[in-house]
């Protein structure tokens, strides 16, 4: 290896040396403060990254001074997104986030490389050949050029003073392997500016208790508000003795008459929510249509009179309203329709209940399904009551022709009284043949014929009664 190209690559090597035993910078715990800049050029605070969630924005916000700790309260902050000015609070969180690397992270990071890197230099000396020297200052260089992009271009002076030695050596290099014919592209680093808006300090007890109040102007949310404001109010009584007391009591003056404000339109809009919901009950129980619109209309009234200072409380009344007002509608249309179908319900069930009714009939012999559901011992008497009865249900219900509305409990009924004439059936195997098995198949047809005929009688009671509210 010629003497120069040595030189340098030992000269870089010296270079990165120093940060490898310098002492790594103190950590600091703290979260980094970030800026939401507004348009109008106002900014609040972030304690820790904000969140852009659909056309709002969320962050964390201190409501005090940070006392030696670093710590402040913090209240949750949920603002229209489209009120920010985005370039200029970008900008910011990429500087904020480059301070708080270099405070706490860098000097790690860039001793961890330097180590890599040295390490790497010191084995050229003791490479065999010259293309092994030239990959291993090569892969050197890759490394180094990457670093600082990747890390909020910290030390990115120190870093192209190194790359200029490795490329000089690079050069030296190649030539040596190839006299006369090589290539001299190497990729040039070009550091820029990682600072791109200039950091503010951390706010003071005044700061923060004029930025809260910033923040109750901007919010949108009643109870934001008021827990805002609150915040502040807590904020100036603690922090008195540190502030101008004139400010102090003007500040606690205006925020206080501010929350007597925003409680007194809760009071209103809790009064007008109370009535209105007395109403809904009073014209819902009534399926009063025609007055529960005039509720809607008389909302919307009310609520421009009170100054539409409450949307989120009158949109949920106004959910009520309009969820009774669809209940009471399909109410009225169901009833309207059970009113049409009257006539084909009386038929039907005059049909099933003369000259025996045949519901009635099938629950005669209930008793008789379940011994022989619960293998209890059925009779021959019994079993041939069961039998007649199931008998007699099919031999009618086959001769009647149910409404539409009908045919589903109507088949039902016809259903349970087949299974009932099978369980009649192979209870009677079960006996002659003495066969525990047999007898279980029976208990589970007796079962079945149970549950349909109490589903048929279910659904035919439902539909033959007019629809109820509820």
């Amino acid at each position: 290896m010629k003497r120069s190209t040595l030189a340098g690559v030992l000269i870089a090597a010296c270079l990165l040396a120093p940060a490898v035993s310098e002492a790594a910078a103190p950590v600091v715990d703290d979260a980094t403060l970030f800026r939401v800049f507004f348009k109008d050029g106002t900014t609040l605070v972030s304690y820790g990254e904000f969140a852009r969630v659909g056309d709002r924005v969320v962050f964390s916000m201190p409501v005090g001074a940070m006392d030696a700790a670093g710590v402040s309260p913090l209240h949750l902050v949920n603002i229209a997104a489209d009120r920010v000015d985005w370039v200029r609070t970008n900008r910011y969180a990429e500087s904020a986030r480059t301070v708080h690397y270099f405070a706490t992270q860098a000097e790690a990071d860039y001793a961890a490389v330097s180590n890599d890197v040295t390490r790497t230099l010191n084995e050229v000396a003791l490479a065999p050949n010259a293309a092994k020297r030239l990959a291993l200052v090569e892969n050197a260089r890759k490394a180094l050029a990457e670093w600082p992009r990747n890390h909020f271009n910290y030390r990115a002076a120190e870093v192209q003073q190194m790359l200029t030695l490795l490329d000089e050596a690079i050069t030296d290099l190649r030539a040596a392997s190839a006299p006369g014919k090589f290539d001299l592209s190497l990729s040039a680093y070009t550091g820029e500016s990682s600072l791109l808006e200039p950091m503010l300090p951390p706010p003071t007890s005044k700061d923060a208790i004029e930025e809260t109040l910033l923040a109750v102007r901007i919010s949108e949310s009643a109870a934001e508000r008021e827990a805002l404001l609150d915040a502040a109010l807590g904020t100036l009584d603690r922090s008195a003795a540190t502030l101008p007391a004139d400010w102090v009591s003007a500040t606690r003056a205006d925020a206080k008459a501010a929350l007597d404000a925003e409680r007194q339109v809760d009071r209103r809009y809790q009064t007008l929510s109370r009535r209105m919901l007395l109403q809904v009950q009073q014209r819902g129980r009534r399926a009063d249509v025609r007055g529960l619109e005039q509720m809607l209309a008389a909302i919307q009234r009310r609520d421009a009179a009170l100054g539409n200072r409450r949307p989120d409380d009158i949109n949920a009344l106004v959910a009520t309203v309009q969820a009774r007002l669809d209940a009471v509608r399909a109410f009225r249309l169901a009833r309207d329709r059970w009113a049409m179908r009257a006539p084909a319900y009386r038929r039907y069930r005059a049909s099933i209940s003369a000259p025996v009714d045949l519901l009635a009939l099938f629950a005669r012999v209930k008793p008789a399904l379940e011994d022989v559901k619960a293998l209890a011992g059925s009779s021959a008497g019994a079993l041939a009551a069961v039998h007649r009865a199931a008998a007699q249900v099919l031999t009618r219900a086959s001769a009647i022709e149910p409404p539409d509305d009908l045919r589903g409990a109507h088949a039902l009924l016809v259903s349970a009284a087949q299974m009932a004439e099978s369980a009649v059936q192979i209870r009677r195997e079960a006996t002659l043949a003495g066969s525990m098995a047999r007898a279980w198949d029976a208990s589970s047809a007796a079962a079945g014929a149970l549950m349909l005929g109490a589903r048929a009688k279910s659904e035919m009671q439902l539909l033959f009664r007019p629809p109820v509210l509820r």
